[in-house]
């Protein structure tokens, strides 16, 4: 696995990316306030209640009273502020904060949080659709933080990113052979682990989405596929 670190492309539109910051800073408080049982109900039950759960999204079965508190179509946007451990909320939050402010630089402030809801509700649809019967919550930030992560390799697909390889080894890749590497991940443990506790399918879902929507929801003057990058971002001599 590939964890991004650092790619230092420059801001061109925005000065601060407000919606990246807040997604993360939300993420992070919602996490501590659920695991160090600051609610009057567990976090399983919080989990069931805001997660996305396929038998209860398609109505095969119904939650109890006490845990319908959001409307069962929002489930795909409310389970995206949700993990189910530190480690999961680092994985994606690293991702978004590496990636995140360029997309966000791409789009503008608002359609990026609408990118990055469409996101993450297209990738729980794919899950969804997958698993149509499963009890299991899908909880995370991962599909619509997979949108991110296609949005900027269709934005800056040459610019070198610094990362570790397997956690351990720094590299400094072009962004397409690092998104590359982690996009065949995700879809070969879509058959590896099949019936893993993980949405893979979630992940292809949500980035799939990305490239779609980056494309309609870009600013006008937005370059694709590195057009606006220079030789100092990419390396080309």
């Amino acid at each position: 696995m590939f964890v991004p670190l650092y790619d230092g492309v420059p801001m061109r539109n925005i000065r601060v990316p407000y919606v990246t910051y807040a997604i993360l800073i939300v993420s992070t408080l919602i996490y501590g306030v659920v695991t160090l049982d600051r609610l009057p109900m567990p976090e399983t039950s919080i989990t069931a209640a805001f997660g996305l759960i396929p038998a209860v999204f398609f109505g095969d079965v119904v939650l109890p009273e006490e845990l319908s508190l959001v409307p069962v179509y929002a489930t795909p946007v409310t389970s995206l502020f949700l993990h189910v451990g530190f480690l999961h909320l680092l994985g994606n939050m690293l991702f978004l904060f590496v990636f995140g402010d360029n997309v966000e630089d791409a789009l503008g402030h608002f359609r990026f949080l609408l990118f990055f809801a469409l996101c993450g509700a297209a990738s729980g649809l794919a899950y969804a659709f997958s698993v149509p019967d499963s009890e299991r919550p899908l909880v995370g930030a991962s599909g619509a933080v997979s949108g991110v992560i296609s949005a900027y390799l269709i934005l800056h697909p040459r610019v070198r990113v610094w990362g570790l390889f397997f956690f351990r080894i720094p590299l400094h890749l072009r962004a397409y052979w690092a998104i590359g590497f982690w996009l065949l991940i995700q879809i070969a443990q879509i058959w590896i682990n099949a019936d893993d506790s993980v949405g893979w399918v979630a992940h292809v879902g949500g980035f799939a989405a990305g490239i779609i929507l980056v494309i309609i929801l870009r600013r006008k003057n937005q370059p694709l596929l590195g057009a606006g990058d220079g030789p100092q971002l990419t390396g080309d001599v």
